[in-house]
């Protein structure tokens, strides 16, 4: 006999696929931010290692003493590196964000996979039990039918000796 809800567990089946593959697009999307995040850290750090560079510097020549003008256009440059660095902080933040972003849609996508295969899990439990009660009925038939056939035979076999 055939499980009359065949086609919604294949259903539910295609469905858990659709989902596994999405998690998968989300780990790389999130893998792809987490990447983007580090390549943004470094240049943010490489630009605040050139401020350090630059600050000490402009400390090293105020020690030694310099002119004025020298100390200015090191405050002048060095105003433009902070500068830089905030920018290259922003965007430290901004792909923060994006990586929060893609975390959330990757717990997304895991929930909407658990819940999917939760319903899987269901229709396959129903289809085990509807299988144990198919075969229950099949075997009770079956004993319904043999105890005909034994019936008939023993009747027959009444019937012979009666005439012999």
């Amino acid at each position: 006999m055939k499980y009359p809800l065949q086609q919604v567990l294949l259903v539910k089946k295609d469905r858990v696929e659709k989902a596994e593959r999405v998690v998968e697009e989300k780990k790389r999307a999130l893998q792809l931010e987490e990447e983007k995040l580090k390549k943004i850290k470094e240049e943010r750090d490489a630009v605040l290692n050139h401020h350090n560079a630059k600050l000490a510097q402009l400390r090293k020549a105020l020690d030694e003493g310099t002119t004025s003008e020298e100390v200015l256009q090191m405050k002048a440059y060095l105003k433009v590196v902070k500068e830089k660095l905030a920018k290259e902080e922003e965007k430290v933040v901004q792909q923060k964000e994006q990586v929060r972003v893609a975390e959330r849609n990757l717990d997304a996508a895991k929930e909407d996979l658990n819940r999917k295969r939760t319903e899987e899990e269901k229709i396959e439990m129903h289809k085990k039990e509807w299988d144990k009660e198919a075969l229950a009925e099949a075997a009770k038939q079956e004993a319904k039918e043999q105890d005909e056939i034994g019936q008939v035979l023993y009747e027959s076999h009444r019937k012979k000796k009666k005439e012999l």
